[in-house]
C-alpha cells in the first residue's frame, strides 16, 4: 500500500498560540494512518501559495495548513480545482473557514477528520478577480481591518479597540447595488458579502450563509448610531443578526456594487485597496477541504453558545498540553 503524501505549511509568526513541536507532533501522530508528512515554514508572504502550488504539481494528496486566515486562504488558492484535500490546524487568530467548515479548535481534533478523510468541496467568492472564502467586506469592517493589519498586538481585544475608534469618526456611504440589471441604493455603515457564515472568532456576520450552495448571503448594515451597533455586534454573536431591523439581506449569485470613492476592501479580513466598481460572483465547488462527515445546523443561541464551550475547553486543554510532549 502506497502512502499518501502530505505538506504541513507552517506560519511561525501568525495566530496567538505556541506552534512549537507542532511539526514533529503532526509527522507522528498522521505516520500510523498511511501519511508522510513533509514540512515548510513559511517566511514572507506569498510562501504558503508558492509551496502549496509545488505540492500539487508534485502530486501531494493533501496541504495542512498551521497559521493565520492570510496563510489558509494563499494554500487554498493554490488548491482551488485541483485533486489535492485542504486541511487546516486551528493555529489562526479567527480561523473563520475552519470555524465555518466545522472543524474542531483542538489539533487533535482536526486530526482527526484529516485521518478520516471525509471531504466538504466548498465555493469561493471572486472580487475583481481576487479570491475569498469566507467574506469579503467594505465600509466599516473593511477600514478597521485595515487599521488592525497595522497593530503589533493581535487578538480579540485589539480588535475591538481597533473597531472602537474606528467607529467613533466613521461615516456612513453611499453604495448601489447592481443585480440583474436592478439597481439597489444604500447608505450603508458596511456591506458584508458572505461565501461562509463567519469572520471569525464566532461572530456571525451571514448566519444562514452557506459554503455549498453556490450563492452569496449579502448583509448590509444600514445604521451608525451607537446604541443599534451595540445591539447588532449582540445580534451577531448570538446568530440572530439577520433579525435585526437594521440589518438588510439577500442571497445572489453575483452582484456589483458601486461606491463614490476607491478605498480599502477586506478579504476573509486581510486589507487591501479597490476601486469603485466591484464585481463579485460565486464559484461553486473548487475546494476540497477536510470536515466532519456531517454537517451540524447552524441553530441562532445553540450553535453560538456550544462553540463558545468547546473555545474554553480547547484553551483549558491547550494549556496543560505541550506538543513536543504529545
Amino acid at each position: 500500500m502506497t502512502n499518501k503524501k502530505a505538506l504541513l505549511i507552517i506560519n511561525p509568526v501568525s495566530g496567538t498560540r505556541s506552534k512549537r513541536g507542532l511539526a514533529s507532533a503532526v509527522k507522528s501522530h498522521l505516520k500510523p494512518f498511511g501519511i508522510d508528512t513533509e514540512v515548510k515554514l513559511t517566511e514572507a508572504g506569498g510562501d504558503a501559495f508558492k509551496f502549496a502550488s509545488e505540492a500539487v504539481e508534485r502530486g501531494y494528496d493533501m496541504v495542512l495548513t498551521a497559521g493565520g486566515d492570510g496563510t489558509v486562504n494563499e494554500a487554498a488558492n493554490a488548491l482551488a480545482s485541483s485533486s489535492c484535500t485542504l486541511g487546516i490546524l486551528p493555529f489562526g487568530s479567527g480561523n473563520g473557514l475552519a470555524r465555518s467548515v466545522g472543524i474542531p479548535q483542538d489539533l487533535f481534533g482536526a486530526l482527526k477528520l484529516v485521518e478520516e478523510a471525509h471531504t466538504l468541496t466548498c465555493d469561493r467568492g471572486i472580487v475583481n478577480g481576487k479570491p475569498f472564502y469566507c467574506t469579503f467586506g467594505i465600509g466599516f469592517d473593511a477600514a478597521v481591518s485595515e487599521k488592525f493589519a497595522t497593530m503589533k498586538r493581535r487578538g480579540k481585544v485589539t480588535y475591538i479597540r481597533s473597531a472602537f475608534r474606528e467607529f467613533l469618526n466613521y461615516q456612513s456611504k453611499a453604495y448601489a447595488i447592481v443585480i440583474n440589471d436592478k439597481i439597489i441604493t444604500e447608505k450603508a455603515l458596511l456591506i458584508a458579502v458572505c461565501n461562509a457564515p463567519q469572520y471569525g472568532n464566532n461572530a456571525y456576520i451571514g448566519p444562514k450563509a452557506k459554503l455549498t450552495d453556490g450563492l452569496l448571503d449579502i448583509t448590509v448594515v444600514h445604521s451608525d448610531r451607537i446604541f443599534n451597533t451595540i445591539l447588532m455586534g449582540m445580534d451577531m454573536l448570538t446568530g440572530m443578526l439577520d433579525k435585526n431591523r437594521s440589518i438588510g439581506t439577500f442571497r445572489v449569485p453575483a452582484l456589483t456594487i458601486v461606491r463614490t470613492d476607491e478605498g480599502p476592501v477586506h478579504l476573509d479580513g486581510e486589507p487591501m485597496h479597490m476601486g469603485k466598481k466591484l464585481d463579485i460572483q460565486c464559484q461553486k465547488a473548487v475546494l476540497k477541504v477536510f470536515a466532519p462527515e456531517k454537517q451540524t445546523e447552524f441553530l441562532p443561541f445553540i450553535s453560538p453558545i456550544r462553540a463558545i464551550l468547546d473555545d474554553m475547553r480547547y484553551d483549558v486543554m491547550d494549556k496543560f498540553r505541550r506538543l513536543d510532549k504529545a
